[in-house]
């Protein structure tokens, strides 16, 4: 059996050449068992050698970090669109909406069919602005403090006012799924808007790119199973894909 350091060399190695390592990959590799895998990867990852995930470790750094609206909507906006084009399938008319910030969910609104009659709650002064030429959706803009780096806004105010409505559909943009720390955002106070948006909608549809899988915010929104459905592109991992359906989320990828 190869001592520690030589463990710890190999586990690297590996990332290097394949940028993830699973622990039950690595237990069978090295003969050991997922205690002491477990163990070797909180070790390097206090060297900062590498970062634990759900059932492994990467390179990648998987924690999110804040960056401007105008920034993150030139990023995969491709993806962005096909997954805003898919959701907006998803809108009935005279659907009651509750619409989240963020780029992915912005696309949806762009998305719209312009003849539905919907009434459509938002924090996002983005969405608004968009829905606002459409004269068959009425908009509730929800006040609070602006954040201006997603063009949204957040606060008690806010929250006060969602509680005093319930809505058929909330279309939800995230910065981040860990299959163990659920979803998250950046900000932690729109990470808690985000909570009472879920508690007063009767299904909860989260629009998201696959790169923000694994990866995970400083504000906790919620746990997988408090989610209904996932719309995501095609980069999203078998893996991810399985273990998402088996905790009774519908996923459709486009």
């Amino acid at each position: 059996m190869i001592n520690i350091a030589e463990r710890h060399q190999l586990i690297l190695n590996k990332l290097v050449k394949e940028d993830f390592v699973s622990v039950l990959g690595l237990c069978k590799e090295l003969d050991v068992s997922p205690v002491t895998i477990r163990k070797d990867l909180k070790l390097l990852e206090e060297k900062n050698l590498l970062f634990k995930t759900h059932g492994g470790a990467t390179l990648q750094n998987p924690y999110t970090i804040d960056r401007p609206v105008n920034e993150k909507e030139a990023i995969r906006s491709s993806e962005k669109l096909r997954i805003g084009e898919t959701a907006a399938k998803l809108v009935n008319d005279n659907d009651s909406l509750i619409i989240g910030s963020g780029t992915t969910v912005l696309a949806l609104a762009r998305s719209l069919q312009t003849k539905l009659n919907l009434t459509v709650i938002t924090a996002a002064l983005n969405v608004a602005i968009e829905l606002n030429r459409h004269p068959n959706i009425e908009i509730l803009q929800l006040g609070g403090t602006m954040r201006k780096s997603s063009s949204s806004v957040t606060g008690s105010y806010a929250e006060q006012i969602l509680r005093d409505f319930y809505c058929n559909k909330l279309f939800l943009g995230v910065d981040g799924i860990d299959l163990e720390h659920g979803l998250t955002t950046t900000n932690s106070t729109e990470a808690q808007l985000n909570r009472e948006m879920i508690k007063v909608s009767q299904k909860t549809i989260v629009l998201v790119d696959s790169s923000k899988f694994g990866k995970r915010g400083f504000g906790k929104i919620c746990a997988i199973d408090e989610i209904d459905h996932i719309i995501t592109d095609s980069g999203i991992l078998p893996s991810t894909l399985a273990a998402l359906e088996g905790m009774g989320v519908k996923v459709t990828v486009v």
